[in-house]
């Protein structure tokens, strides 16, 4: 019975511990730009190495870092896309739903690769959603 009373009456979900409605495209543009100076650091790892490793151990930890930074970037993008737009958004932005799938792809291929080129078709993607974030925070 004490269980029952204590249960909270609904669930709610948010990208932090409280529903603080802060939200903005920013935080996965950040990301997406560290895996762009990421693949283009990994290019020429020679100069960019610390003198104390190789350029095949600085390579490995590129990869590394630019993997985190890729899932985080889908992460935030999630977050925006499940928590802060609405069914209003989709209505006056139909394709809303296509260029947060594509976008979330191109972070996946962006973790894959270590071309520059590659990230920056990501940044590219964020910032078409960022301008339809922008136009729905007015």
């Amino acid at each position: 019975m004490l269980e029952a009373l204590l249960r909270p009456s609904r669930v709610v979900h948010a990208h932090c511990d409280v529903p603080c409605g802060v939200y903005d495209p920013a935080q996965a543009r950040i990301e997406a730009e560290s895996v762009k100076a990421i693949q283009t650091r990994y290019q020429d790892a020679e100069k960019f190495k610390m003198a104390s490793e190789t350029a095949e151990d600085y390579k490995s930890r590129c990869l590394i870092v630019k993997e985190e930074r890729a899932d985080l970037v889908k992460h935030h993008l999630w977050v925006l896309w499940t928590d802060y737009f609405k069914p209003e958004h989709i209505e006056k932005y139909p394709d809303l739903h296509d260029k947060f799938w594509k976008a979330t792809k191109e972070a996946g291929l962006s973790k894959k690769s270590q071309d520059p080129t590659q990230g920056q078709k990501l940044l590219d993607a964020i910032d078409e959603l960022g301008k339809i974030f922008w136009e729905t925070k007015s």
